[in-house]
């Protein structure tokens, strides 16, 4: 009579399930550093153009209130840029209500946005411009981000650490970029 659980497993069976454990560890962590390596970047889903080399703006002078903008402020908070076009009216209105509407949708996390307005403020716009702090782009720092087209307003997104993130051209879907905000903040 025969005992199945009397004989003995082979030598080295043990060992051979430990290397495979290991190599299932191993593996990502092989394939992460070979995409590193190879300069390889995830490509995103967000609404935005990404910018391309990246650019700080923590040198750029923006007065608000005739006091500097303070780019790095307290908080970690994040700055959304409107860029209005030639004669903002009827139509950039409705877009920076809509960019405004965007940052009330954070609920709680509302305050980890800040919005800035760069340019003559529109007429008719009172309700909308009062979340806005209002300045000028003197340097024209912003100058190749802001909308060409008459009535229109085009976005940049702004790190806490006063790196430009994100440029919403003229013509942007105000809900993707409120997509895009909501992954950004939590």
């Amino acid at each position: 009579m025969t005992d199945s659980h009397a004989h003995p497993s082979r030598p080295g069976r043990g060992r051979t399930k430990l290397v495979l454990i290991m190599l299932v560890f191993l593996a990502p962590i092989v394939a992460a550093g070979l995409l590193t390596l190879s300069d390889w970047q995830p490509e995103g889903k967000g609404n935005g153009r990404p910018i391309v080399p990246q650019r700080s703006m923590a040198d750029v002078r923006i007065d608000v209130d005739g006091r500097p903008w303070a780019w790095r402020d307290s908080e970690p908070r994040l700055t959304l840029v409107a860029l209005p076009g030639p004669g903002c009216a009827a139509r950039c209105v409705a877009t920076l209500g809509l960019m405004r509407n965007a940052r009330i949708v954070l609920n709680r996390n509302a305050d980890r946005l800040r919005l800035l307005y760069l340019g003559e403020p529109p007429r008719d716009a009172a309700g909308v411009m009062d979340d806005y702090a209002r300045g000028d782009d003197t340097t024209g720092a912003f100058a190749s981000f802001r909308a060409a087209e008459p009535d229109s307003v085009a976005a940049v997104l702004v790190e806490s650490n006063g790196t430009a993130l994100a440029w919403y051209p003229a013509g942007f879907d105000p809900n993707g970029l409120r997509k895009d905000l909501q992954k950004v903040i939590r």
